[in-house]
């Protein structure tokens, strides 16, 4: 008998942090929660990155996922802002991990894939397949879109990953 698993998918960013919450049993999806958290931009980056742990600590509270997702930062060509994004990207790394959950990385070609079925597609195939995939999805701009797509290829890749991480822990 299958239980019912809880993901949290995660869309790292410094001005926007996505997350996506879903429940997934056997082949099937559910849509929980989704939203943003937000950092101001007239705070130091100390202060910004303290604003994305909290919130996105509130939301592991209230929701209790069993495990998360986080996409992969691609690089830039503005290295400050790929150091910022990476940052950010390990607030939402280390926010989930603190709270005991296995955490996945995905490639962004990867999420595409999994959602859309190619590796390159719009914002807009994304958030019309997750209305397909899960017709009372809920989500407010790109970045829950993003973290919920990141959650539906954890969902569809969970049994792999744990694979892959037990070979290499030995």
């Amino acid at each position: 008998m299958q239980n019912t698993i809880r993901i949290i998918g995660v869309d790292p960013g410094l001005r926007r942090t996505g997350w996506g919450i879903i429940d997934t049993l056997g082949n099937s999806l559910r849509f929980v929660a989704s939203g943003t958290v937000t950092s101001d931009g007239d705070m130091d980056l100390a202060s910004r990155l303290c604003q994305l742990h909290d919130g996105l600590a509130d939301v592991v509270h209230s929701y209790k996922p069993d495990e998360a997702a986080v996409e992969q930062t691609f690089v830039n060509k503005d290295a400050v802002a790929t150091l910022k994004l990476g940052q950010a990207r390990g607030i939402a790394m280390l926010v989930p991990a603190r709270a005991g959950l296995p955490v996945a990385e995905y490639a962004p070609n990867a999420v595409k894939k999994a959602v859309i079925g190619v590796g390159h597609g719009e914002k807009k195939q994304i958030h019309m397949m997750l209305k397909i995939l899960m017709p009372k999805v809920e989500f407010k701009g790109d970045d829950a879109a993003d973290a919920l797509a990141i959650a539906i290829c954890h969902a569809h890749n969970r049994g792999s990953s744990r694979i892959r991480q037990a070979a290499l822990a030995g």
